[in-house]
């Protein structure tokens, strides 16, 4: 069967659905999970899946000992069974056993972004349901495979983009539904934050942030492997945070999809300079390496339906975080920089008014009904909604919120962004991953209140 074919044919199956509301039969199912990656982003998610009566974590896996441990110790603490663990034998494939443990319904994925497809494919290809964290890959090739592997075997896989329920995201997602804005014309996001001392540390477990300037195995957490992207790349290396709620609000692949796309980057200096700051001018070998990743990189997205989105990733420089979602239609716009809005014939003329109020008014009922729920949550509550959502549409059987198409889609803007940039900055064209079935598919994200 021709590549198009076989992906129009096993894609028309979810072409049409919606996410339904929670069953009887699936509302005291419990799943069984297991963990790939228990570092500092996995033990977060982990503490979401401990904290449900409807989960069971019963395999951990990471090749860091003290990692792993620290991740039992959590199960332990929480008063669940001991789950099996992995990898500290310092396997690299180690999760492959893991996914071989029978009774296992899904895994989440929480490791260095360079093993997302590979373990994604391991786990579809043994029928256990896919929940990854961002991104989905590195190579376009990378997303076509992670695709493909989900069509043929139909296991469920969901993108754990967890902006896309950051409460005022979802209140101005209602706002759009609602049409308060009117048409939608122009859009913007991004990933905006202070990075650096992520990217550098000191080698010391008990202090992996902040604390020198250290890359690499002598380093510690994303120190390990998160710097060396900035080595070696330049493009949007992290696009999901922005483009996912934009995707969202446009209709991306329902109605909707991305038709070109270009980068442009600028200068490298911020990495360069926090390290010899750092280091107190000294000639440490993180002071004389040069990075690739310009400190400010801006794409552009044009959208079928007329729309362009603008993308910014800033890691690199002194700046307080900002993800810098801007919604502007016929009607008005909204900025999340200073949680202000503008709706043409109800706010004053030309004036700006305080988000707050609107979002008490939109406040989406995935809020309304779980806010209590998500207290004390990762990132303001956002994990316990994406945790919420992965564990709602397996115990349904339903499908997933934020699906296969959305998230090679979203995450195959970082290669397309450096294929424009290493080109001069062109324009490219932004391939269909859905082969024309976005003209039909519905949209399903957060229309219903359960999950």
């Amino acid at each position: 069967m021709k590549r198009r074919d076989f992906l129009m044919t096993a894609a028309a199956l979810g072409a049409s659905s919606l996410l339904p509301a929670m069953p009887a039969w699936a509302a005291g199912r419990r799943v069984r999970l297991g963990l790939i990656g228990t570092g500092m982003r996995g033990q977060v998610l982990l503490r979401e899946l401990v904290r449900r009566d409807d989960v069971d974590v019963v395999a951990l896996c990471d090749i860091e000992p003290i990692m792993l441990q620290r991740a039992t110790d959590m199960v332990a603490k929480a008063g669940k069974p001991a789950p099996r663990t992995y990898g500290q034998d310092g396997d690299v494939h180690a999760y492959r056993r893991l996914l071989s443990q029978r009774g296992l319904d899904g895994v989440i994925i929480a490791t260095p972004w360079e093993w997302h497809a590979p373990m994604s494919i391991d786990a579809m290809e043994a029928k256990v349901a896919v929940g990854c964290e961002v991104v989905a890959g590195i190579t376009l090739q990378d997303h076509w495979d992670v695709l493909e592997t989900q069509l043929r075997t139909g296991t469920s896989y969901m993108l754990l983009e967890n902006v896309c329920y950051r409460r005022d995201v979802m209140a101005a997602l209602q706002m759009v539904r609602a049409g308060l804005f009117g048409e939608l014309v122009h859009l913007q996001g991004g990933y905006q934050h202070d990075l650096r001392a992520v990217k550098f540390n000191s080698g010391d477990p008990e202090q992996p942030y902040g604390s020198g300037v250290e890359f690499g195995p002598k380093a510690w957490s994303e120190a390990r492997w998160r710097t060396a992207h900035s080595v070696n790349r330049n493009g949007e290396l992290y696009p999901s945070h922005g483009i996912g709620p934009c995707a969202m609000y446009t209709g991306i692949n329902r109605g909707n999809r991305f038709t070109r796309i270009n980068s442009f980057a600028s200068k490298a200096r911020g990495l360069h300079e926090y390290t010899v700051a750092q280091s107190g001018g000294t000639t440490h070998p993180s002071t004389q390496v040069e990075f690739k990743l310009g400190d400010i990189v801006t794409t552009t997205l044009a959208c079928e339906n007329g729309e362009t989105i603008l993308l910014q990733h800033d890691t690199s420089l002194p700046r307080p975080y900002s993800l810098g979602f801007r919604v502007q239609g016929t009607r008005g716009l909204w900025m999340d920089l200073n949680q202000s809005i503008h709706i043409e014939g109800r706010s004053p003329a030309h004036k700006w008014e305080p988000f707050q109020p609107y979002q008490d008014e939109f406040d989406h009922p995935l809020w309304r009904k779980h806010a209590k729920d998500a207290e004390g949550a990762g990132h303001g509550g956002m994990d316990y909604f994406v945790v919420h959502a992965f564990v709602g549409a397996l115990k349904a059987k339903a499908p997933m919120p934020i699906d296969i198409f959305d998230a090679v889609t979203w995450s195959a803007i970082t290669p397309l962004s450096e294929q424009s940039i290493a080109q001069g900055y062109q324009t490219l064209d932004f391939p269909d991953f859905t082969q024309g079935l976005w003209k039909s598919r519905k949209p399903i994200f957060a229309f219903d209140a359960n999950y």
